[in-house]
């Protein structure tokens, strides 16, 4: 009997215990999160009108967001467009283009908070 209560206490604890999020996984929410951070700061300057300190932003935020991908085991198609937008948002500036570069950066919040939604 006891050894029957043991397998029902080890079978009723698995699930909770299998759906906790791991280090890695905590890890990369993490990064991708500061990635948002930095991207959101980009984008308020780029409102602003400030291309230079939109331009440090969202290169901050690329290397946050390419630091997660790192990390990932499986790709995650929200991560790879926000990082897609993150590089034109950066080239948008260095051409002068803050509207067009806060765009971008819109869609790479955007995105990056869909790669760590369930």
């Amino acid at each position: 009997m006891k050894i029957i209560g043991l397998i029902l206490l080890i079978w009723i604890s698995m699930p909770a215990v299998a759906n906790e999020p791991d280090a890695t996984t905590i890890e990369i929410t993490s990064t991708i999160t500061e990635a948002i951070d930095q991207a959101e700061t980009a984008q308020i300057h780029g409102k602003a009108g400030h291309t230079s300190t939109l331009l440090e932003y969202a290169q901050e935020s690329l290397t946050h967001a390419q630091a997660a991908e790192k990390k990932l085991t499986n790709k995650s198609p929200h991560l790879d467009e926000s990082i897609k937008h993150l590089n034109a948002a950066i080239e948008n500036a260095k051409q002068d283009q803050p509207e067009t570069a806060t765009r971008h950066m819109e869609k790479a919040i955007e995105h990056m908070r869909l790669s760590i939604t369930k």
